[in-house]
């Protein structure tokens, strides 16, 4: 490969995981009627699942199987179930787009914990500032929960901001365990492991297979199984091997005001300004926290 090959692929890949996680939200959303959020993520992960072995075996890729390999997996196979089953019980009672938005805290919790697991240099003077600026964004939006999406959104802000928390640690111990693991293989045993979990939390619930869904929603669940999952989860754990665990976590807090926009015009999610006004809080949050990493990178 080229020397410069790589380093042009980081910057794409970078741009098409900010595209996918700025659409999943919406598409997450739209999965829900007529199969409960049970089924559609367990569906979702079936989807995901075929579609990554598929991909392993056409493409030749040998799934490492030792003992580090498997740490890596149920590490991140543990951390995405956890995750996502937050996720999809708090999009219940959410507007799409506020659930990129919850997950801005992600460089904050990501970077501590990175700096305690990793030793990573994660906060300077001007990269604490920026992280205070989208901490700052993030308390004006949730000001108020009732007027987010009903009277539970409270609650399912709370479980979205266990999310974060839980996807930081899978992140973090993820690239500590991962290194030596190609991006597929990762993506393929880490949904193996989790694959198991999410089907028994679907028959747990008890909803069974739907007898009818929306066309919308079908096409949501196929859309999240095959981008969502397989190509972002490969890009992602893609760009885990070549960023240091905050700049990866700053894709969190780009997608927030993509995602409020798709919301707003395609969803007809109707927010107050003040959710506006955070949003470019973070913004500008991530604009500072962005630059510190460039003065830090500039001065070693």
């Amino acid at each position: 490969m080229p020397p410069g090959a790589a380093s042009g692929r980081v910057p794409a890949a970078y741009l098409a995981v900010v595209a996918l996680w700025s659409t999943t939200p919406l598409a997450i959303a739209w999965s829900l009627p007529g199969g409960g959020y049970a089924f559609s993520l367990f569906a979702r992960m079936v989807v995901g699942a075929l579609c990554a072995f598929a991909l392993l075996l056409a493409s030749g890729v040998r799934m490492p199987l030792g003992r580090g390999a498997w740490t890596a997996y149920a590490i991140g196979g543990a951390s995405l179930f956890a995750t996502l089953f937050c996720v999809y019980w708090g999009a219940q009672f959410v507007h799409s787009g506020l659930i990129a938005l919850v997950f801005g805290l992600s460089p904050l919790v990501t970077g501590a914990v990175a700096a305690v697991w990793l030793r990573e240099r994660a906060f300077t003077p001007l990269k604490l500032f920026g992280m205070g600026v989208a901490l700052l964004g993030l308390g004006v939006v949730f000001g108020r929960g009732e007027d987010l999406g009903g009277p539970q959104a409270p609650a399912g802000l709370a479980v979205l901001l266990l999310a974060v928390l839980l996807n930081a640690c899978g992140l973090v111990g993820m690239k500590r365990h991962g290194a030596g693991v190609p991006p597929l293989a990762t993506t393929a045993g880490v949904m193996l492991v989790s694959l198991p979990l999410f089907g028994l939390v679907w028959l747990w619930g008890g909803s069974g297979v739907p007898q009818a869904m929306p066309l919308r929603s079908l096409l949501a669940i196929i859309y999240l199984g095959v981008f969502g999952s397989v190509l972002g989860f490969a890009l992602y754990y893609y760009l885990m091997k070549h960023l240091p665990a905050v700049s990866l976590a700053m894709i969190t807090v780009v997608t927030p005001v993509l995602a409020l926009v798709l919301g707003s015009l395609l969803n007809d999610e109707a927010l107050p300004l003040r959710v506006w006004a955070g949003a470019a809080c973070i913004c500008a949050g991530l604009y500072l926290n962005l630059r510190g990493a460039a003065a830090d990178k500039a001065a070693s």
